[in-house]
């Protein structure tokens, strides 16, 4: 008898320290968001169909998230500067386009050309954030704004001249939106795509952001990654054990903005098309949140929080429209959609201080 009630305490030991483990916040989300999939088709939704949206806008947005752990592990804090790395690879798309490069290769140097303006940008970015520790991303969303802002102006003065990007009457200065069609439109989510019926899953998306995840695992295991780590932790530590705080400071904000120009890139192919001008605006904030709901905190991040996070906030904010749409026969989707993402976002940031043990 003894031995079944110390058996019990130990599960009932084990599944309390899984729950907190897990966190309640995000077991409540993965319960609403596991009920809104029940309830999809009762509502009449297609739940293959439905599957298919949430794992595509996972795989376009989960680099993007992915972005923000070098910089929590150095100590950086959440990278609200995030529109840096955007804008590179923004820069990188236009240029490739502009050079001439079609198919799957525009997407190739796309990436060629947005690392140097990542590398750039980051380390000018990373500078300025070793010279005002302590208010790391307060000045990083001045800095993201100030940002695209100043390429708003840029998008227009640069000398583009490729048919599919310019305005057409003036012929100078870029559009708004510009069609990937020809170019790099879906180029990984056609590669090894798996079709079931309505089901689709977005295979090759899915294996690159698999690879870049492994690479971050695979370097935050090595010896400088450990040395992130450390002075993430414990900056004054690290400084006496002969680690040069600043110099992986920058290597941590260098990465991240390279990892954001990837990311855009990656959504980009997924969605189809190149947005310009404010569109990078506000792009932080749903990936600071996402890594947030998924279990980090300002200092601890790991891959597991970038993919429960991105998969429960994307979830949400796929499926709570869809199925409050059918539901009450209104179309309310994109009223829904803001308030259910800026809630997420809002809950996620109040709670910035919180992750999993």
């Amino acid at each position: 008898m003894s031995k079944e009630i110390d058996k019990n305490n130990t599960f009932g030991a084990r599944l309390k320290s899984g729950l907190d483990s897990f966190g309640l916040p995000r077991l409540i989300i993965a319960c609403f968001l596991l009920l809104l999939f029940a309830a999809a088709p009762f509502v009449g939704c297609d739940l293959a169909t439905q599957i298919t949206n949430t794992v595509n806008r996972f795989s376009w947005n989960a680099v993007l998230v992915l972005a923000m752990v070098p910089m929590i592990h150095s100590g950086c804090g959440l990278n609200f500067g995030l529109p840096l790395g955007i804008i590179s690879g923004l820069l990188g798309a236009t240029l490739s386009i502009e050079f001439g490069f079609t198919g799957g290769m525009s997407f190739v140097m796309a990436i060629v050309i947005a690392t140097p303006f990542a590398l750039i940008l980051g380390a000018g970015y990373g500078w300025l954030l070793n010279k005002i520790k302590g208010g790391e991303m307060m000045i990083a969303t001045y800095v993201g704004f100030s940002a695209v802002s100043f390429m708003c102006m840029m998008w227009l003065l640069l000398p583009y001249k490729h048919p599919t990007m310019v305005w057409g009457l003036s012929g100078k200065g870029l559009r708004t939106t510009i069609s990937l069609e020809g170019y790099y439109d879906k180029v990984l989510a056609n590669f090894l795509q798996i079709n079931i019926g309505k089901l689709s899953i977005p295979t090759g998306t899915l294996l690159f952001f698999a690879l870049l995840a492994f690479a971050m695992w695979a370097f935050l295991h090595t010896k400088v990654g450990t040395a992130m780590t450390a002075v993430g932790s414990n900056p004054t530590f690290a400084k006496a054990a002969g680690i040069n705080v600043d110099k992986i400071r920058l290597l941590s904000v260098v990465m991240s903005t390279w990892l954001a120009a990837i990311g855009i890139l990656v959504y980009e192919q997924g969605f189809g098309f190149i947005q310009l001008y404010m569109a990078p605006f506000y792009m932080a904030l749903p990936a600071v949140s996402a890594i947030l709901i998924g279990g980090a905190s300002v200092n601890k991040a790991s891959i597991a929080n970038v993919i429960i996070g991105t998969f429960l906030f994307q979830g949400i904010v796929t499926m709570t429209p869809t199925v409050m749409n059918n539901a009450i026969h209104m179309d309310m989707s994109e009223v829904i959609r803001i308030i259910v993402s800026n809630g997420m976002i809002l809950y996620a940031l109040t709670r910035k201080t919180e992750g999993a043990k």
